[in-house]
């Protein structure tokens, strides 16, 4: 049994789609015209089944009013099902409707994801506003969850911006490595991606990627493009990077990992690195992929104290390090990274040189 009606257009409630799922037809039809005198739209439905066969063949209801007492799938079995086959985040609202008064049911019902109870049998007006107010409440939810998600797209979008400047400031002092971070970045991701890093965690490590040099702002140009053997002196100031660039990101709270592959991209897995001697997990993670990255880079791009190295060389210097500079995991990765790279194109691939707006 299935009841569908045109709405009147004159009430302000028509565009309200209402699914009510009930075996008992006496109670499913007495609720469809309570609904439709209103000026709602309504589908009336005997059981779960049925429910779950006309999710999958219409658009989702404003809300569902869901009976529990019912044969072969009962209420809480139905939502169950409901919820397994909905998207996080877009599941529709159900209300229960229920004639046992047992504190126990209406805990297990609220407990599995519905929102309400209404008890029956049920008066006309009280269902109505229950129902109206239900829809009301959550339209107003989803709005507001809308315009944060859109002012927070807007923060994010300012904030990459931010973030362009740094990296456009950074690649600027070094006249040999143009698009340095960039090309960190993009590596640190597909190490990121291949060792099981989601969506969310492979955008982090592409901005902690772009980041990492950050602190060199703060490192003279003439030692930054020095051709000739650093001096003890000069070295120290390099030494000095990841710790001006953790505290220049340590203050952007949005991301407060951010502030890792700046500091720690330096350090050794063996230990001994700078600038605070960390070994083995003691370094985060993420500094650990990225420190494959930059050595990478660093290894296959022109600098002002020598030539790219052969993609051979590069490969032999990542093997050499793995359990004493590198995480043995992410050079590993590495390493497969360059093998598949049969042409040696990584590391002059136009894609990497600029930094990424939409990553």
């Amino acid at each position: 049994m299935e009841y569908e009606l045109a709405t009147n257009d004159v009430n302000e409630e028509k565009d309200y789609r209402i699914v009510i799922v009930d075996d008992d037809p006496l109670i499913l039809k007495r609720a469809w015209h309570i609904l439709n005198d209103a000026g709602m739209k309504a589908v009336a439905l005997k059981s779960g089944s049925q429910l779950l066969n006309y999710l999958r063949d219409n658009p989702s209801p404003d809300l569902i009013l869901l009976d529990i007492s019912m044969p072969e799938m009962d209420g809480f079995d139905t939502l169950k099902e409901l919820r397994k086959r909905e998207e996080k985040g877009k599941e529709i609202p159900v209300i229960f409707l229920t004639a046992n008064e047992d504190a126990a049911v209406e805990e297990k019902g609220l407990t599995s994801g519905a929102m309400d109870f209404i008890k029956k049998p049920f008066i006309a007006n009280i269902l109505i506003l229950r129902v109206k107010h239900a829809v009301e409440l959550v339209r107003l939810q989803r709005n507001l969850a809308d315009e944060v998600e859109k002012k927070t797209r807007e923060n994010e979008q300012l904030f990459l911006h931010v973030v362009g400047s740094l990296v456009s400031a950074i690649d600027a002092k070094d006249t040999y490595t143009k698009g340095h971070s960039g090309r960190v970045a993009e590596y640190s991701r597909e190490i990121a991606k291949r060792f099981g890093y989601n969506t969310k965690q492979q955008h982090d490590i592409y901005m902690m990627g772009l980041l990492h040099d950050v602190g060199k702002i703060g490192v003279p140009d003439s030692v930054i493009n020095k051709p000739d053997r650093l001096t003890d002196e000069e070295f120290e100031l390099i030494k000095k990077h990841p710790v001006v660039g953790d505290r220049i990101l340590d203050n952007i709270r949005e991301m407060p990992r951010l502030s890792a592959g700046a500091r720690w991209h330096h350090e050794k897995f063996c230990g001994g690195g700078y600038p605070d001697g960390l070994s083995g997990e003691q370094i985060p993670e993420e500094a650990r992929i990225i420190a494959v990255a930059d050595a990478y880079d660093a290894m296959s791009s022109n600098r002002s104290y020598r030539q790219a190295l052969a993609q051979e060389k590069v490969r032999s210097e990542i093997e050499q390090g793995k359990g004493k500079q590198f995480d043995p995991y992410f050079a590993n990765i590495m390493l497969a990274m360059i093998d598949e790279d049969k042409e040696y194109r990584m590391h002059d691939n136009s894609k990497h040189a600029e930094y990424e707006t939409n990553a």
